[in-house]
């Protein structure tokens, strides 16, 4: 079990997806722009086998964006989308928010 404590470390915020793109040599990977308010973050994730890029352009998504970045295929990763297996695992779901919300807003 983890603790209310331990939990609230995690920082999560509404951002929303401006650009995304193929990482070259990858057939699952994307490189995402995330609007934070605040800044742009890139991120990198497994969603080439869900999505196009052009679906996600514009999509507001839940960011882990207090995490350890991590270099991935050359690209640095500066947070994680938060995603649902879906399909029996063979599909991702990613996180959105119901109602438009600001960037950069705190999930609580």
């Amino acid at each position: 079990m983890v603790s209310m404590e331990e939990f609230n470390r995690i920082e999560l915020k509404v951002g929303e997806i401006t650009a995304a793109e193929v990482i070259p040599g990858s057939d699952r990977l994307l490189k995402v722009t995330v609007d934070l308010g605040a800044d742009k973050r890139t991120l990198v994730g497994g969603l080439a086998k869900s999505f196009r890029p052009t679906e996600l352009c514009g999509l507001q998504v839940i960011v882990a964006t207090n995490l350890q970045p991590t270099r991935i295929r050359g690209v640095e990763s500066q947070g994680m989308l938060l995603g649902v297996g879906c399909d029996q695992g063979t599909s991702i779901g990613l996180l959105t928010v119901s109602r438009r919300a600001p960037n950069g807003a705190r999930v609580t």
